[in-house]
């Protein structure tokens, strides 16, 4: 998790895009999700919206192992930094994979 979330920002995530699209429904909590033109979808929020574009990038490898690749980029419109954070502490949260 982020001290704070910008307006709009772009990571990386290290999976499928099949899994992403499993995952987003839980992340985005009771907020709406709409899901628009492919590799796009938009989270209804109080008082704004959360926009998502996705593209499948090529994975990355390291030595044999491959790990598959999505390029998410995040705008937020309407929504004030106690909203934008609180938001995304839930997303962050529910899409953390693995590690310690």
């Amino acid at each position: 998790m982020q001290p704070a979330y910008p307006p709009a920002f772009t990571r990386e995530h290290g999976c499928t895009e099949s899994e992403w699209l499993g995952w987003l429904p839980g992340a985005c909590g009771p907020a709406e999700l709409a899901l628009a033109a492919h590799g796009q979808a938009r989270v209804h929020l109080n008082t704004g919206a959360l926009w998502l574009r996705w593209e499948v990038l090529p994975p990355r490898q390291i030595a044999l192992m491959r790990m598959p690749r999505l390029c998410v980029h995040y705008r937020f419109e309407q929504v004030d930094d106690g909203a934008r954070h609180a938001f995304m502490r839930h997303f962050d949260l529910y899409m953390q994979r693995g590690g310690g």
